[in-house]
């Protein structure tokens, strides 16, 4: 079931999109080389406690996961494309990041991802990352009053492909407000035209992930969490909580 938004609500969205905003800005500010993945959720959970917010992340297990997830952050290095647990691992240059938060404050939810080049960059990697940025842009300019789902889908996936990037199937973006996880879910890739209309007071957390080597297969890692590229290629991930409302897409999570 799809639960339409209070202008209220989409309010209070906004106070908890900002504690997600907060905490990826910290995070992509203290990550360098040699700072390890640890470190970097560690200071995310800070943002947390400060802002009096809880961790939608920290021990979610859903249904293909062996056991709750153990962070309040998720963060994928290089051929990682999502769900990446922080280890010990420390940072070295030229490492492609993705780190996806979210938060709970007041009974609502905010959820949003980042992918960054810690260090000197590869020029490949930045337009990996520039172009999952664009397909973002695409989706939620199409995220409108009398759209459909199809039409996010198909904005995303226009601009991935375009890039010669593949791209996941069956991960994508999703439903939020009360909870982390709601309906309708929102593939990066589809049908213009087709899936739930757009109304005003949906909100969506929409999320590309691109895939670099151009292929679409990926294998889960045995962490029984992390998702990696089949060919070894780099991975992007973006993503922001949009309110649908009759003025236009509203970014909750906008950093």
């Amino acid at each position: 079931m799809v639960e339409l938004k209070t202008d209220s609500s989409i309010d209070a969205m906004y106070e908890a999109g900002q504690v997600v905003g907060r905490a990826l800005t910290a995070v992509r500010q203290a990550a360098d080389v040699g700072v390890s993945l640890l470190e970097l959720d560690e200071l995310a959970h800070e943002v947390l406690r400060g802002a009096g917010a809880t961790s939608p992340f920290l021990g979610y297990r859903p249904s293909f996961a062996p056991t709750p997830f153990p962070a309040v952050a998720c963060t994928s290095v290089n051929d990682a494309i999502v769900h990446g647990i922080p280890t010990a691992y420390r940072l070295r240059d030229g490492d492609l990041v993705s780190v996806d938060f979210g938060a709970e404050l007041g009974g609502w939810a905010g959820d949003s991802a980042i992918s960054f080049v810690v260090g000197t960059p590869r020029p490949a990697d930045l337009r990996l990352i520039e172009t999952a940025e664009r397909a973002l842009a695409a989706g939620i300019e199409a995220a409108v009053v009398g759209n459909r789902i199809g039409d996010i889908a198909h904005a995303i996936g226009t601009v991935c492909r375009a890039g010669g990037y593949g791209i996941p199937d069956g991960f994508g973006g999703h439903g939020i407000g009360r909870h982390m996880h709601e309906d309708p879910p929102v593939p990066n890739e589809g049908r213009p035209g087709r899936g739930f209309r757009l109304r005003h007071g949906m909100a969506l957390a929409i999320e590309p992930m691109l895939i670099g080597g151009g292929t679409d297969g990926y294998h889960e890692a045995p962490d029984g969490w992390t998702l990696r590229t089949n060919d070894g290629s780099r991975a992007a991930h973006v993503e922001h909580t949009v309110a649908i409302t009759d003025s236009g897409p509203r970014i909750l999570t906008a950093r």
